[in-house]
């Protein structure tokens, strides 16, 4: 008989061949789609109670021509295809219930590349955000066993829902329900919550629910329309270079490109940059890419590296011998109100920003293209007049020492690599490997002075090849994380796909971000939670403290008075923290997530994600970069002073009168502290 003569029972329970009502004990249901059939009126109906259970009807069990074999062979197959679609965990319950109607119905597709790509990608987001949601989970209340809502730190470094916190204080506990150390009473009074972990709680949560969209790529505004040279619009209120426009940008290559300027990225000439080339001015230097900011004498990022720099006599410490030099990093200068010209330190510099951008360079082993201009009038490799182009050069090693005005300063030392001579040169090759130079601050008489010294460690990106004689790239040079339309779609699919890297960053690198230290803002280590709710680095905030008292002694006309205690401010609240620093605890369960973190994230450094060519692997940019230092160099002169001197910690009004020290500020650092 034809398969199209055995008919299920209708919504009523009606079979709607015999058209009769049958019991319940007579009805064998459809393990498949659920449906309701008559045992007597079916062809061949199970033989025992067990099959019935498993019993797929003839609707579902039939496999249409357009089914691959491999789908589906018969009943048994169908309902093990169907558990296994609804096992796959990668699978939302829109996509599994998608699947089964083209199960069911004969019409499934076959899923092409890209979706078997999207797939894998979107399960490797899963694991990523369950691994972060798994490190979370130690943040766990004592009290509830779930994520702290409104957290709260106690001194002791433990982590408790607000309202759990404060029915357990309403009970008259005094005391950590974990270790039993006791609570202040100022913060039992009025517990504070800890902003940082509320921002790490709230992005893993948010990670699970997020869904990424297709990036959009902004791409750069296309310049044939500016003029070849500089020029000054009528708005400006000074004539001159000060306040010009760019004009035309005559090489392709993007904003953050490493090395030298190659031939294929001329456009017009088809030569290239060439050593030696010299423009008017650094706008004119800028049309041709080989250093952009046309004030800041760094281009570079912060988490990326430096493309470029400038000498241009800007620092009394430099020191400039041509194959190598002396460079000084940035800042220390107040630049505020009418101080834009200012050439006198007020405050160290620091590796940050800019100065961090070329020790990127310097661990790396990155080229950084090298321009020379004629306001340099102490060196002797320093052009006539205008700007010159020197080739690349390396960064060997940096540190920080005290530098002639008295402020700390970054040192860099830059070796040249071209594969082109100098211009002060008469050669007709370019460099050869060579030994460091010998550098007079590097000597033992100075070296107690040298602080924060940073050596390559790993073998450099730009080397010398022996076979070939030439310096070229030992590793794949770092993507752009910028646009630029040069017309190739090849280009532009890399562009793209470097750019959704960029701003997709993992989760791991966004926590580690919101775990930093608020005096020395680097991801904390060995982290302290004060009562106020505020998180530091054990170190910074001993350094932050170091010299002072806990107790003073005073004394007037000849008389001793009573001891009185010094109050000790918070580094980012006025709340009194001088019991606290008596006896310091580690904050263990954010000490545990933090090291986690970092773990999980050097070793997907080391070992790149699978769907991702061994080039594009290689070149992954790290997630901590910040594009805006350029910007921010190039507008040196709206910045303001910041003072970030932890030391600097006001202390209560006439604290420090009348004062003999008598006891100094006791820091525990033992190894019970951990703990």
């Amino acid at each position: 008989m034809d398969h199209a003569i055995q008919l299920p029972c209708d919504g009523d329970g009606m079979c709607m061949k015999c058209k009769t009502k049958p019991p319940t004990e007579e009805t064998v249901t459809c393990c498949t789609c659920i449906t309701p059939w008559h045992v007597s009126c079916l062809i061949e109906p199970p033989p025992t109670i067990a099959s019935a259970l498993v019993w797929v009807c003839t609707d579902c069990s039939g496999v249409p021509e357009s089914v691959p074999s491999g789908n589906a062979t018969g009943g048994g197959d169908l309902v093990s295809t169907i558990r296994a679609i609804e096992a796959d965990e990668t699978l939302t319950e829109r996509e599994k219930a998608r699947k089964r109607q083209e199960l069911v119905s004969g019409r499934v597709e076959e899923e092409d590349e890209e979706d078997e790509k999207k797939k894998k990608r979107k399960g490797k987001e899963r694991k990523s955000e369950d691994d972060v949601s798994a490190l979370l989970d130690k943040f766990s209340c004592s009290f509830c066993m779930q994520l702290p809502e409104r957290p709260v730190s106690t001194p002791c470094g433990h982590n408790f829902c607000l309202a759990c916190f404060e029915k357990w204080i309403k009970q008259g506990k005094r005391t950590c329900i974990k270790c039993r150390n006791i609570i202040p009473a100022k913060m039992a009074s009025q517990p504070r919550i800890n902003s940082a972990l509320v921002a790490a709680i709230r992005m893993a949560k948010l990670s699970k629910s997020t869904i990424v969209g297709p990036t959009e790529v902004h791409q750069y505004k296309q310049n044939e329309d500016r003029p070849d040279k500089a020029y000054t619009t009528e708005r400006a209120q000074k004539a001159g270079k000060a306040n010009a426009a760019s004009g035309k940008i005559f090489v392709t290559v993007p904003p953050d490109h490493f090395g030298p300027i190659p031939a294929e990225n001329d456009p017009q000439r088809h030569q290239g940059v060439l050593v030696g080339e010299c423009w008017e001015d650094r706008m004119e230097c800028r049309q041709w890419g080989a250093h952009l900011p046309h004030v800041a004498g760094i281009a570079g990022q912060s988490g990326y590296g430096a493309q470029s720099v400038a000498l241009s006599g800007g620092y009394q410490d430099d020191e400039d011998h041509g194959e190598w030099f002396l460079y000084t990093g940035s800042g220390g200068r107040d630049l505020s109100g009418n101080k834009r010209t200012n050439k006198d330190q007020s405050f160290d510099q620091k590796f940050e920003k800019l100065n961090e951008a070329l020790r990127v360079s310097c661990k790396k082993g990155y080229p950084v293209r090298v321009v020379r201009s004629h306001k340099e009038k102490r060196s002797s490799y320093a052009p006539e007049k205008g700007v010159r182009y020197d080739g690349v050069y390396r960064i060997e090693k940096c540190w920080r020492k005290p530098g002639i005005q008295g402020f700390k300063v970054c040192r860099y030392l830059f070796v040249r690599c071209d594969n082109e001579p100098a211009p002060w040169t008469s050669d007709e090759y370019g460099d050869r490997p060579r030994p460091l130079p010998s550098v007079k601050e590097l000597k033992a008489k100075t070296l107690k002075d040298i602080i924060d010294t940073t050596e390559r460690k790993e073998s450099p990106s730009w080397d010398f090849d022996e076979e070939d004689g030439r310096w070229k790239w030992k590793k794949p040079p770092p993507l752009s994380q910028k646009r630029v339309e040069t017309g190739n779609p090849e280009d532009r699919k890399r562009s793209r796909k470097v750019i959704r890297q960029a701003q997709n960053s993992s989760v791991r690198d966004r926590l580690l971000k919101e775990f930093s230290c608020l005096i020395c803002s680097q991801v904390m280590s060995l982290p302290i939670t004060t009562p106020c709710a505020h998180n530091f680095c054990k170190v910074c905030l001993e350094g932050a403290f170091a010299g002072k008292t806990l107790v003073r002694e005073r004394s007037r006309g000849g008389r001793t008075l009573r001891s009185q205690k010094n109050i000790m401010l918070c580094p980012s609240c006025p709340t009194d923290i001088s019991d606290f620093l008596q006896n310091l605890q580690v904050n263990r369960e954010l000490m545990d997530v933090i090291e986690s973190l970092k773990r999980k994230t050097e070793e997907i450094a080391e070992d790149p994600a699978e769907d991702l060519s061994e080039e594009e692997a290689a070149n992954e940019i790290e997630e901590n970069s910040d594009p805006a230092d350029e910007i921010e160099a190039g507008k040196a002169c709206k910045r303001k002073k910041v003072d970030t001197n932890p030391e600097g910690v006001k202390e209560a009004e006439g604290a420090h009168k009348e004062d003999s020290p008598s006891s100094t500020l006791q820091i525990q650092t033992s190894d019970e502290d951990l703990y």
